[in-house]
């Protein structure tokens, strides 16, 4: 996923504009700090605190499964020690010199070892057996993380039950975005209960979702599953769109700057990207949650 690079006058107004760009909730990105910022004796800013972010893979990277360094177990040769314990009855028959050099290491108690036999190369290391205690042990490095059309699956079933529960008509649809993303839309009439005044609702239902199915996956869910309410999500890109085109046409013809109403951070960025594509006029986000909002100024 790409990173994008924005700056503040503190690591958490750069982190507000990093979260606008991406159109994603906080806990949604992943952030790195390039440079805090410096200020002077006056306590005025110096030098803005710079950072980088992105949204926060989802999907662990596969782990690299150690390789069998083939370490065996030295084996002792077939005879390589008697039944009784030592070599002793094996040298009485040798010759005088040996068998005093034997007899001295049978008293010493030590047994004469036999040299296990090397290996051959053509021969496999013998796999290590792997027991069910060993399984649950490491559980969760064998434990595959949820995929897309699963999270589908499990989201469906949880905005089933919640229209039951508000005993409302609607048919559930699910299609691709893109590889890496999953839209669920609820289709059917009377469905407004479920979006809300400017969406809160429908934002609050999809965190609820999402929080299923983190607690289903043990938060290794991979991509990211949105949900939508009867194609709200696009009539409201198109809208906000389409207004931010107005306001940023009064901005250039006036040169006076004008803000906008509290936003989402999806709605943040879709206001930002209309306005990048105008001439003569400009974005920036200013406030915090939940009243950050953006304010079109003429470009310099």
């Amino acid at each position: 996923m790409e990173w994008v690079e924005t700056t503040g006058d503190s690591i958490t107004e750069a982190k507000a504009a990093a979260v606008d760009l991406l159109g994603i909730a906080a806990d949604e990105a992943e952030f790195e700090i390039i440079n805090e910022e410096r200020k002077n004796i006056f306590g005025r800013v110096k030098d803005q605190a710079r950072i980088r972010a992105r949204v926060r893979p989802t999907k662990p990277p596969p782990k690299q499964e150690r390789s069998d360094r083939g370490r065996g177990r030295r084996r002792t040769g077939e005879g390589g020690r008697s039944s009784g314990g030592g070599t002793k009855s094996k040298s009485q028959g040798a010759g005088a010199g040996k068998s005093r050099r034997d007899s001295a290491k049978s008293d010493s108690g030590r047994p004469a070892e036999t040299k296990a036999k090397p290996r051959p190369k053509s021969e496999p290391a013998r796999p290590r057996a792997s027991s069910s205690a060993d399984a649950d042990h490491k559980g969760e490095s064998v434990t595959e993380s949820m995929s897309l059309q699963r999270q589908g699956e499990v989201m469906s079933e949880f905005l089933g039950g919640m229209l039951r529960a508000f005993e409302l008509e609607g048919r559930i649809e699910g299609a691709e975005v893109d590889e890496s993303t999953l839209e669920v839309n609820i289709a059917g009439p009377s469905l407004g209960l479920l979006v809300g005044p400017r969406g809160n609702t429908l934002r609050a239902v999809q965190e609820l979702a999402r929080t299923v199915v983190q607690r289903k996956s043990g938060g290794d869910a991979e991509g990211r599953v949105r949900i939508d309410v009867d194609g709200y999500r696009e009539r409201r890109r198109t809208a906000l769109s389409a207004f931010a085109t107005e306001v940023a046409d009064r901005v250039r013809e006036t040169g006076a700057e004008q803000a906008l109403e509290p936003m989402s951070a999806a709605d943040r960025k879709i206001v930002h990207d209309t306005v990048t594509d105008l001439d003569g006029v400009d974005t920036i986000s200013e406030g915090s949650e939940p009243d950050r909002r953006v304010v079109i100024v003429p470009a310099d």
